[in-house]
């Protein structure tokens, strides 16, 4: 069975179980070039328009080689788009946000909307092409090469919510959402609109799924009430996915959604999604049996192990534990790809890679 197979069996989109559970993990820069060095593969990188997600869709060739069961790519930044660094070290993203680097993943210092207030304003914002030369380059490269034997997502990661407020601040698109301030439904409009046409575009390259990626949740609970996120957002997704689904019907839609999450999931169930990922552990709701039991017959589950504290501080034996939990209770008649939660940071160690890795091949056999 390869690897293809192997996750479509596991997400339920070809009957019968998959011979294990699939395995997928995500790299930083520092991870990849080091096992790039020490397997002797080539890392390529694919820079995206929010620089986080290059480690999303970057290092494909290598993360097959050490076991993943995906393939992930996405838009890269225009080839005619250049960062220009200023002398405090910070720089103007395509999306015209002023970025710096934080201690793990860049931070958004300088909104490009923080003066939004009406329809007009977010008229009048540019947002990048989305058909602008070289950008799906590595993604028909990376279809081309690989859908014969692996499933191949297409990532329009950060999608709406995530995207509006690295546009607008954080703190000011949630005052003005629970004011509906006019511009708020206009801005998600346009960020579905974008990455509505991103998505189309990876669809033409040939991807297998699309994957959306917004954090509705803080480690404790909610981050907007759920009567606003069915009146605001929850009708721009499902219209979404159903552009998607009218391009190619047997695309799989995935959202990433961290923090505690689970009052949402019937609504993104009813939004048309089929996976969710990452499943983070150790946030209310959010327990293997509770996960499968009162929403199995709902989505597959990708994710589920913790990154945070568990990989680069935990024991062998605290993560044979924890992987076997998640494989019995999530795997159970199929339904789960087992990865971390996140992108694996420098925290975390070559050898704790390698160790999830042959954790996850040795009690993943059905």
């Amino acid at each position: 069975m390869n690897s293809r197979e192997r996750v479509l069996r596991a997400f339920g989109k070809v009957s019968g179980l998959p011979d294990r559970v699939p395995i997928q993990f995500d790299l930083c820069r520092q991870l990849s070039d080091h096992f790039g060095k020490k397997l002797d593969v080539p890392v390529n990188y694919t820079e995206n328009l929010y620089e986080d997600v290059t480690y999303r869709i970057s290092a494909n060739e290598l993360r097959v080689a050490m076991g993943s069961d995906v393939v992930i790519t996405g838009a890269s930044v225009s080839d005619d788009f250049k960062i220009a660094k200023d002398s405090d070290g910070t720089w103007l993203n395509e999306y015209r946000m002023r970025m710096r680097q934080g201690d793990i993943y860049v931070e958004v210092v300088g909104y490009p909307l923080a003066h939004a207030e009406t329809k007009a304003d977010i008229d009048a914002y540019k947002f990048p092409d989305p058909d602008a030369p070289g950008r799906y380059r590595d993604a028909e490269a990376l279809v081309k090469k690989f859908h014969h034997d692996f499933l191949v997502f297409g990532d329009i990661e950060v999608t709406v919510f995530s995207l509006a407020h690295q546009l607008v601040g954080m703190e000011k698109l949630l005052i003005d959402m629970m004011m509906e301030t006019e511009y708020v439904i206009p801005l998600f409009e346009a960020c579905a609109e974008f990455q509505t046409r991103v998505g189309l575009r990876l669809i033409e390259k040939g991807v297998d799924a699309i994957w959306f990626g917004d954090d509705f949740g803080t480690q404790v609970s909610l981050l907007i009430p759920p009567d606003t996120f069915r009146n605001q957002l929850k009708p721009i997704y499902t219209k979404m996915i159903d552009r998607f689904k009218e391009a190619k019907p047997d695309i799989i839609p995935i959202l990433h959604c961290d923090g505690a999450v689970s009052e949402l999931l019937i609504d993104v169930y009813e939004m048309g999604f089929e996976v969710f990922n990452p499943v983070q552990p150790g946030v209310p709701g959010h327990l293997p049996a509770d996960m499968k039991n009162n929403f199995g017959e709902f989505f597959s589950f990708w994710g589920a192990i913790d990154q945070q504290d568990l990989l680069p501080n935990g024991t062998d034996e605290e993560l044979e534990k924890d992987i076997v939990e998640k494989i019995s209770i999530l795997g159970k008649n199929g339904g789960y790809m087992v990865a971390p939660a996140h992108i694996l940071q420098n925290d975390v160690s070559p050898e704790r890679v390698e160790k999830f890795i042959e954790l996850c091949l040795k009690h993943g056999r059905y």
